[in-house]
């Protein structure tokens, strides 16, 4: 059981950080999940949050965003309580936390982001209607506007939910593993989507799993592991000493090597 003593108090949070933790702690039962776990990521830049299974990365964006409980810590988005700014923020959630089934379109999947502009009782427009086509465009998905969504592959059905983050306009992008179980040519058109982004000066966050592509895709890195192992920029973060206070035994010496890893 977390002993709350010696749980950190937040303090000084970051204004201009697109996200800042401070104190987060998390725990199921008596389980801890997260301990007293801080982080600042930068502005417009594209932020990878990575770990062992286990290890409270999903359970981090979920507290961030309150969808789960946390025993303490604030959370703050742009300098703003998380609460009060949940009109900057879009949220991916993993693949595998979705009802396929649901009997919905593509392109209505994507308008869903559009509800929190319309309001409840509000119907949507011919220019909401376009504007949801184009972010499917945007993501290589526009043939299939009208294809029921349970109907897609895994990557179209990732693409979708992109799409939907799009359509929401948001300044701060959170996806939780958006790569796992996509081909390469959805991948692919992910990043790069998220990349041009990050060049409209955007900030992406991301809990990743691919360690071989963190330094192809990410500025910045949160190495968690129930707690704050490291973080900074991937330049200096990312070496092998880091991981290896990450992973543990989990990562053998050959898996460490063939990374591309800057020096500690």
């Amino acid at each position: 059981m977390v002993d709350l003593s010696l749980v950190a108090q937040p303090r000084g949070l970051d204004p201009a950080s697109p996200l800042a933790v401070r104190g987060l702690t998390v725990t199921y039962g008596e389980k801890p999940a997260l301990y007293s776990l801080d982080a600042t990521f930068p502005v417009g830049a594209m932020s990878a949050i990575v770990g062992p299974n286990g290890a409270g990365k999903s359970t981090f964006l979920k507290a961030a965003l309150g969808l789960i409980p946390r025993v303490s810590g604030e959370v703050t988005v742009f300098g703003r309580d998380v609460n009060r700014a949940r009109d900057r923020i879009a949220y991916v959630p993993q693949r595998a936390s979705v009802d396929w089934d649901f009997p919905t379109t593509a392109i209505d999947v994507v308008l869903m982001g559009l509800y929190g502009q319309l309001g409840l009782w509000r119907r949507i427009s011919g220019a909401q209607r376009a504007l949801a086509r184009a972010c499917l465009d945007r993501v290589g998905m526009a043939d299939f506007a009208d294809r029921q969504i349970g109907q897609l592959s895994g990557g179209q059905q990732q693409r979708v939910f992109l799409a939907r983050a799009l359509a929401q306009n948001a300044d701060l992008l959170l996806l939780d593993e958006p790569f796992a179980g996509v081909d390469a040519a959805t991948e692919s058109a992910i990043i790069d989507v998220l990349k041009s982004l990050k060049a409209e000066g955007r900030s992406v966050i991301a809990v990743h799993h691919d360690l071989s592509t963190v330094t192809a895709y990410f500025d910045h890195i949160l190495l968690v592991n129930l707690r704050r192992i490291a973080e900074g920029p991937v330049a200096r973060t990312f070496t092998a000493a880091s991981l290896s206070e990450t992973y543990g035994g989990r990562l053998g010496a050959l898996q460490i090597e063939g990374l591309d890893l800057k020096e500690a």
